[in-house]
């Protein structure tokens, strides 16, 4: 397998920016697919490489890996900010189609900010991305955060996610409920969260709306936290669930 680390110049971003690819060898059958990989809130594109064993659980697997750089930006396309969704939903595919030939399917699988951007990105683009997966997602952030709160004005996350989503409602430009309505066709989607960790109950909430209107996912909990352990072992689901929706064996 190869280890590829990617730096180029983002038009929508404005700036240089990086990403680490890990690529089948050449013994590997084709088609090959491809999946985007996005770190969390407090980290950048190296960290899955440096914290897990991805690299192992993809031996032999016809899949390309992509872990592009976030920022703090969540994906979306900020109200003041960078604009990320046009940075990696629209502009990276066509940059990495363009260097290594996937000619196979799209995906995506996230952690934390990431599991919210897996989501948020393959909705946006269900013509590209047939499947995602979130782990401890940041579910809610985009439908129920209160960001319009009067009573925590000084706080710093209410600063920082105002200055991304701007006022947020259910029904608004990066609600996963209301994306996951109007998505065509819908991807294959899943997410699963520790019972120990403090954003289950928001991904609790969105397990409980989807089921409520008939919105077709995968929603499981297992023991464990907010941490790497709990990632490490439940990125192996990740991979086999999205490459069982992209049409490979496992």
């Amino acid at each position: 397998m190869a280890f590829l680390d990617v730096r180029y110049f983002s038009k929508a971003l404005q700036k240089a920016t990086g990403a680490y690819v890990l690529h089948p060898d050449r013994d590997i059958p084709r088609p090959y697919h491809c999946m985007l990989l996005l770190h969390g809130l407090s980290d950048d594109y190296s960290i899955w490489q440096r914290r897990t064993s991805i690299e192992r659980y993809l031996e032999g697997k016809p899949i390309i890996v992509v872990m592009p750089d976030g920022g703090r930006g969540f994906y979306v396309d900020a109200k003041e900010g960078y604009q990320y969704l046009q940075a990696i939903a629209y502009e990276l595919p066509v940059l990495i189609q363009h260097q290594f030939n996937v000619d196979g399917g799209w995906c995506t699988a996230g952690l934390s900010m990431g599991g919210y951007g897996a989501f948020r990105i393959a909705l946006e683009r269900p013509d590209l991305f047939s499947s995602a997966v979130s782990h401890s997602g940041a579910m809610v952030i985009g439908r129920h955060y209160p960001t319009n709160d009067p009573t925590r004005v000084d706080d710093p996350w209410q600063t920082e996610f105002l200055r991304i989503f701007g006022e947020v409602a259910p029904g608004g430009p990066n609600d996963l409920v209301h994306l996951a309505q109007n998505a065509n066709p819908l991807p294959h989607l899943r997410f699963d969260c520790g019972t120990e960790d403090f954003l289950l109950e928001s991904n609790r909430m969105i397990h409980r709306e989807l089921s409520e209107l008939g919105i077709v996912h995968e929603y499981e909990e297992f023991s464990g936290d907010h941490n790497w352990q709990y990632w490490d072992a439940h990125i192996q689901e990740a991979i086999s669930f999205n490459l069982t929706n992209l049409g490979v064996r496992p």
